[in-house]
Parts: structure tokens; C-alpha cells; sequence
């Protein structure tokens, strides 16, 4: 693209288009790269066998990543719409598949915000000395149960970081059914977070596409400057071998290739449509390098991140006089209760602090900004020509989302609002992700064609697509899902919280509910499909199934008549 191009809209359909390639590729970026590069990564690698699980990960990046993130990128930059619109053009009777991860990507939004206000408080309590959670301290800490001493055989589960965590940020209750009272300082950052969301995408692409330089790029400064600072560290060379040490057998376990596919499937974002509606608003230009860059930029970052969270963890566990393997812990554990407690042991522990939660913010926020997106193209895609001027408008659009999102998250901010999130996490981005990842290669490969895509692919991309992909995307992307899939339901296990909280059945039972809120929709959508068709149910069917895509004839702007794709192959 242009790089001196400004943003403009496509005279034949009145949408907005990125000023600059590199703001579309960073804005993917920053979406892909979120603070779970931070804190989901290192553990589930040291988990599967060290650098033997860099073997799995990376053929399921190459087998699955990157061809699904093409796909994605495909269909939103030849049908210039978000997912709902783009899956109904492509298969009207599948219609639902675009607005299920409508749905995922808004329930996402508004759980994960919820660590956005952890992040804050963090911060905020970064600028005190000492830092807070320090030392035990009698008005939040249990008293008997708190360990000071970082050379005690205490696990991290006693310390004052854990604490600190427990008691002081979240006021935590007994169980998910006991709500407890709002936490009105969270609340109060939560609702500066959705502010801050709000300012920053409420313009459109003019305002989002020059925020991503920053939020995007910012966090590898940090990351550099950490991992400097941690390498010299006595214990760093141990925690960083701990990482990498390769554990040969683990490659013989079939759970290494379930969570290397999972990682790189929840990494990229794929089935949540963000890449869809982002790329939407693209000039065609080569997305295949886009893709690849996407993909290994966010795995590199992974990576990257192990470096400095585990030359932190081995510093730790050297102070300790522990194993490394009692000091790492999964899940957000890792940014808010483990890397806090090595902070404060670093010389100019508020800066760091500072730093290291300032930076997972802006991760936070790079990924929060296109979830948001999904949501007000949706509307803007679906009713745009129905909506009055005044509510059309894209900071009236992203502000419907943003106010009911806020008062719904209001629920996570409470004492008992932690189990909530764990629920929301466990069940919403899991098995909804992966039958949509699963549900989109097959409507576009199988249903509306391999052939019909490849003429997709030849005009956005310049040419006919790899027989390499061809084959990821007939056969092994799809079986690979498929068979994730139903491991998953063969192998399934009970959410919990810690080490030992149980959720009540009651619970999980709420969250499946969170499961079918998006699935319902895939259903529903062929059944209303074939509700408005006439004819015979088997004409009906058939009926549904023929594409209703058209494409511009002048694909490098945008520009032009939109033709039926049924044309576009017979010239072809």
C-alpha cells in the first residue's frame, strides 16, 4: 500500500480503509500479541516438555496458524464486510458461523477487561515504597498465613504477593456463590479501562491506526529492557534452561499436539472474527506475507516472552533455595502473584514494576481494541442502512457496546467476581474458539468451495494459492480441529479455581450456557435461512447454500462495480 495514502473511504461502498499496510499488520499484531503471551505461553511450554514442545508448536503454527489466518484474511478482504455479513454472502445458510464469534468476541471483550482493572491497580500501587505486597501486612493479610521471607521453604502460595492478590485487590469470597460486596476501586479502573478502549478506536481507523504504533511496538521495549535486566541475575541461566531443556518423551503423549494446536488456534485469534472484519477494511494487498508476518510475530513474541519470565522465575527460585518448578504457576498467577513478588527484589523495583504492568496493559488494550471492532462493524454491516445518521456513526456504535459491556462486567469486579472470570475464561474461549475455527474451514473449503476460494485467493493475494495450503485447508487444518475437538469433550475436566476450589454443578452448568450463548446461533441462523427460502425443504436447502458474493472489479482500491463471483469464474 501507499505509505503516504490517508484514509478514505471506497466510493462504491462508503467504507473506510487503512491509511497504511503497516497499520493493518500492526493492528493484527496487536491483537494476536496479548498479556497471555506473557503468562500462558512459558508455563504450557516448561509444562510439555520444554523446548521439546517448540517441535508440536511450530508444525501446528505452519499447519494450522498461518493457513487460518489467511482464510480469515481472504474472506474479510474480498467481501469488504465483518464476519456476519461476509459468512452469509459466502453461505447464506450458514450465516450463523458469522455471528457466533460475534458474540465470543463481545462475551471476551467484557471478561477479560476484567484483568485490565487488575493491571491498573497494579500499576497505581506501583509508585509506592516499598511496594505493597512486599511484606505481610495486617489489614488484608491472614495472619499466620502469610511468610515474608523469600528464603523460606513457603511456597508462593503464602507470600505476601498472594496476599496482596487475594486479599487486598480482590477481597476474594468463599465461592462463586457467595458474591460479596463490590469492589468499588476496581470498579472505578474498570470503568477507566473501557474509557480508555473507547477513546482510542471511537474515530475509527483515522484515531486506531495510529494508536497500534504505539501499543503495539511500546511492549517489545519493555520486554527488551527486562530481559537485560534479568539476565544478570544470579539463578537466571537455570530458570532459562529450565525453560528450553528439552524432555524428549514428551513427544510421545498425545496431549504435547492437543495444547501445541489449542495454543496457536487461542494465540491468533482465529475464530473470534476480528481478523475477518480487520481485514475488511484493507486495500487488497499481499495478506499472505500479512499472514506469515502475523503468525510468527506472534509466536516469536511467545517465545521471546518464556526468555524473560523464566530468567525472573530461576532469580526466584535461587533466592528461595527452591526448584523452579515450585516457583512457576499457570494462568494469570504468573503476571499478578509470581512476577510481582520477583519485582520487588530488583534494584528500582517501582520502575520495573511500573514497567512490566504498564507494558501488559498496552497488550491488554492492542487486543481489546479489535474485539470491540467486531461488535460495532457487525451492527454497522448488518443495520447500517437502517440506523438513522445519527446512530450510524461509528462513536455512537462503539459506545452501544462499550456502556452495556461496562455494567455486565461489573460482575467480575465483585468478592466473589474471580470465580466468575475463571468460569468465563474456562468456558468461553476454549470450546467455542475451536468449533468455530473448525465451523469457518468448513463453510468456506467444503461448502462454498475450493475452487470458489481459490478465485478469492488469486485476487487478493495475485495469484492461485500454494498446492501446500490447498492441502491444509481440504484435509489437515480440518482434521486437526476436528480431532482437538473431540478430545476435548473425551478428555474433559471440571473447571476449578487454585489448587482446590471446586465449582458446584450449578456453576457449570452456567458455563455451558456461556458455551451455547455464541453456539445457539449456527443453528438458528440455518434454521431461519431456510424459514425465509421457498419451495421444498431439499430446494430450500440448495437454495441456501449458493453464495451470494459479489466482488468489486477493481480490487486495488475498492473501486468499481461489484459483480456476481459466478462471473468472476467463468472469465477465470
Amino acid at each position: 500500500m501507499d505509505g503516504t495514502a490517508s484514509l478514505g473511504k471506497a466510493p462504491s461502498h462508503g467504507r473506510e480503509i487503512w491509511a497504511r499496510r503497516a497499520e493493518f499488520v500492526l493492528a493484527c499484531v496487536g491483537y494476536a500479541v496479548g498479556s497471555g503471551n506473557v503468562w500462558r505461553f512459558p508455563f504450557i511450554c516448561y509444562r510439555n516438555g520444554g523446548g521439546a514442545f517448540l517441535i508440536p508448536y511450530l508444525l501446528m503454527l505452519f499447519l494450522c496458524g498461518i493457513p487460518m489466518v489467511l482464510l480469515e484474511f481472504v474472506v474479510g478482504q474480498s467481501t469488504l464486510r465483518g464476519a456476519t455479513q461476509a459468512f452469509t454472502q459466502i453461505c447464506p445458510l450458514m450465516k450463523g458461523v458469522g455471528f457466533a464469534p460475534v458474540i465470543i468476541s463481545y462475551l471476551t471483550c467484557i471478561y477479560f477487561n476484567t484483568t485490565v482493572s487488575w493491571i491498573l491497580f497494579y500499576m497505581l500501587n506501583s509508585f509506592s515504597d516499598p511496594l505493597p505486597w512486599t511484606s505481610c501486612n495486617s489489614t488484608w493479610s491472614i495472619v499466620g498465613n502469610c511468610s515474608s521471607s523469600v528464603h523460606s521453604n513457603a511456597t508462593h502460595l503464602h507470600s505476601p504477593s498472594q496476599q496482596f492478590f487475594d486479599y487486598r485487590l480482590l477481597g476474594i469470597s468463599e465461592g462463586i456463590g457467595v458474591v460479596g460486596n463490590m469492589r468499588w476501586e476496581l470498579a472505578g479502573l474498570l470503568l477507566l479501562a473501557w474509557l480508555t478502549e473507547y477513546l482510542c478506536i471511537f474515530k475509527g481507523l483515522q484515531l486506531t491506526g495510529k494508536v497500534v504504533y504505539f501499543t503495539a511496538l511500546f511492549p517489545y521495549v519493555v520486554l527488551l529492557a527486562l530481559l537485560i535486566n534479568n539476565v544478570r541475575l544470579p539463578g537466571a541461566t537455570e530458570g532459562i534452561l529450565f525453560f528450553l531443556t528439552p524432555q524428549w518423551h514428551k513427544l510421545q503423549e498425545v496431549k504435547i499436539w492437543i495444547d501445541a494446536a489449542s495454543l496457536i488456534l487461542f494465540s491468533t485469534g482465529v475464530g473470534f472474527g476480528v481478523m475477518v472484519s480487520l481485514a475488511s477494511y484493507n486495500k487488497f494487498s499481499d495478506i499472505l506475507r500479512d499472514s506469515f508476518i502475523v503468525c510468527i510475530a506472534n509466536s516469536a513474541t511467545s517465545v521471546f516472552a518464556g526468555f524473560v519470565i523464566f530468567s525472573a522465575i530461576g532469580y526466584l527460585a535461587h533466592l528461595r533455595d527452591l526448584p523452579v518448578e515450585d516457583i512457576a504457576v499457570a494462568g494469570p498467577g504468573l503476571a499478578f502473584i509470581v512476577y510481582p513478588e520477583i519485582l520487588t527484589l530488583m534494584p528500582a523495583a517501582q520502575l520495573w514494576s511500573f514497567l512490566f504492568f504498564f507494558m501488559l496493559f498496552l497488550l491488554s488494550l492492542g487486543s481489546q481494541f479489535p474485539l470491540l471492532e467486531v461488535m460495532a462493524t457487525c451492527v454497522k454491516d448488518s443495520l447500517g442502512a437502517k440506523l438513522p445518521p445519527s446512530v450510524s456513526r461509528k462513536e455512537v456504535l462503539v459506545a452501544m457496546a462499550c456502556i452495556p459491556g461496562f455494567f455486565i462486567n461489573l460482575m467480575c469486579v465483585t468478592q466473589g467476581g474471580v470465580y466468575l472470570f475463571y468460569l468465563m475464561d474456562h468456558f468461553t474461549a476454549s470450546m467455542s474458539v475451536l468449533t468455530m475455527a473448525f465451523a469457518e474451514v468448513t463453510v468456506v473449503i467444503w461448502i462454498f468451495g475450493i475452487h470458489r476460494f481459490s478465485v478469492l485467493v488469486q485476487r487478493t493475494v495475485g495469484r492461485p494459492p500454494h498446492l501446500f495450503f490447498k492441502a491444509c485447508w481440504l484435509v489437515i487444518t480440518p482434521l486437526l480441529l476436528f480431532v482437538i475437538l473431540i478430545s476435548s469433550l473425551v478428555w474433559y475436566t471440571p473447571p476449578q479455581y487454585g489448587k482446590s476450589y471446586q465449582y458446584p454443578v450449578w456453576a457449570q452448568g452456567l458455563g455451558w450456557m456461556f458455551t451455547l450463548a455464541s453456539m445457539i446461533w449456527i443453528p438458528l441462523g440455518a434454521l431461519h435461512e431456510l424459514y425465509l427460502r421457498k419451495g421444498t425443504f431439499l430446494q430450500r436447502i440448495k437454495a441456501a447454500v449458493v453464495p451470494e458474493l459479489t466482488v468489486v472489479t477493481d480490487p486495488l482500491n475498492h473501486q468499481g462495480e461489484s459483480v456476481p463471483l459466478s462471473s468472476i469464474q467463468e472469465q477465470s
